[in-house]
C-alpha cells in the first residue's frame, strides 16, 4: 500500500518518540492542559466506566475494548466537518479549516482501525474474549462516544477535541503502563499481523508494537489540542452566549405573560 504524505510524517514522528528524551519533550508541551468543565465530566465518565468494567490494570482484552472506543471520535469529526461544510461550503477559510479537519480524522481513524484489528488478534492468544463483555459494552461505550463527540463539534468544537484529550490520556498511561511491567516479557513475544504489513509498520516484538501504540496514543492527545482554533472558538463562545441570552429573555418574557393571563 502507498501511504499517504500524512502517515509518513505520523510514522517518522512515532519513531523519533521512541526515545525517552524526546517523548518527554514532546509529552509535556500539553502535560498540564486544563479541559473545560463539561468534557473533563464526559471523560472522567468514560474513563471511570471503563474501569469498572475491565479492571485498573492494563490487560490485551482492556486494550481491545479501549481501542474499539478510541477510533469513534476521528469518525464523528469526520462526520460534523461534512456537516458543516454542506451548511458553510461557500465559506473558502471554514471549509480548508474543516477539509484539513476530516483529513487529519481519516488519517487517525486509520491508524486507531490498525491498533484494534492487531490488538484484537494477539488478544486472541492471551485470553478468551467474552461476547457481552468486550463486544457488546465496547460498542456501546462508542456509540454514546461517537454521538457525544459529534453534537459537542457542532456546539463548540474545542469540547470536542478536549474530550478526546482526555481519553488519549487515559489511553498512553495504560500503554505507558504495561510496557514498564510486562516489558522482558513482550521484548521476547513476535508479533506476526498482514494488516501491520499493509498498513506499513513492521515491529519484530510485541514490545516495538505496543510502544509505537503509545506513542501514536500521545501524538493523538497533543494533536486533538493543536487543531483548536483558538479565534474561531472565542467566536463561537460569543455566538452561544448571545443564544442563551435569546433563550433566557424568551423564557423570562412568556413566564411573564403566562403570569399575566
Amino acid at each position: 500500500m502507498e501511504l499517504i504524505a500524512g502517515d509518513k510524517e505520523l510514522e517518522m514522528l512515532n519513531a523519533q518518540l521512541n526515545d525517552p528524551a524526546q517523548l518527554e519533550e514532546y509529552k509535556k508541551v500539553y502535560d498540564n492542559y486544563r479541559p473545560r468543565l463539561l468534557p473533563k465530566i464526559l471523560g472522567y465518565f468514560l474513563v471511570f466506566c471503563g474501569n469498572v468494567v475491565y479492571g485498573n490494570e492494563p490487560s490485551y482484552l482492556k486494550f481491545r475494548a479501549i481501542e474499539i472506543i478510541a477510533r469513534v471520535p476521528y469518525h464523528s469529526w469526520s462526520s460534523a466537518s461534512f456537516t458543516l461544510l454542506t451548511l458553510f461550503f461557500s465559506n473558502e477559510q471554514k471549509a480548508l479549516r474543516l477539509s484539513n479537519t476530516a483529513r487529519y480524522a481519516r488519517i487517525a481513524s486509520d491508524n486507531e482501525t490498525m491498533h484494534v484489528v492487531v490488538v484484537s488478534h494477539l488478544a486472541q492468544k492471551e485470553g478468551k474474549a467474552g461476547f457481552i463483555r468486550h463486544t457488546i459494552i465496547p460498542m456501546f461505550f462508542a456509540f454514546f462516544y461517537f454521538w457525544a463527540s459529534y453534537w459537542l463539534y457542532l456546539v463548540r468544537p474545542r469540547w470536542s477535541y478536549e474530550l478526546n484529550y482526555l481519553f488519549e490520556s487515559h489511553a498512553f498511561k495504560q500503554y505507558d503502563r504495561f510496557l514498564e511491567k510486562r516489558g522482558e516479557e513482550l521484548r521476547k513475544k513476535p508479533v506476526a499481523s498482514d494488516f501491520l504489513g499493509w498498513y506499513g509498520r513492521n515491529p519484530i516484538s510485541q514490545y516495538d508494537f505496543f510502544r509505537s501504540i503509545r506513542n501514536d496514543e500521545i501524538v493523538h492527545r497533543n494533536q486533538s489540542i493543536h487543531e483548536i482554533d483558538e479565534e474561531a472558538d472565542m467566536h463561537r463562545v460569543r455566538l452561544l452566549k448571545l443564544i442563551l441570552s435569546c433563550i433566557v429573555v424568551a423564557l423570562f418574557e412568556l413566564t411573564a405573560f403566562i403570569w399575566l393571563v
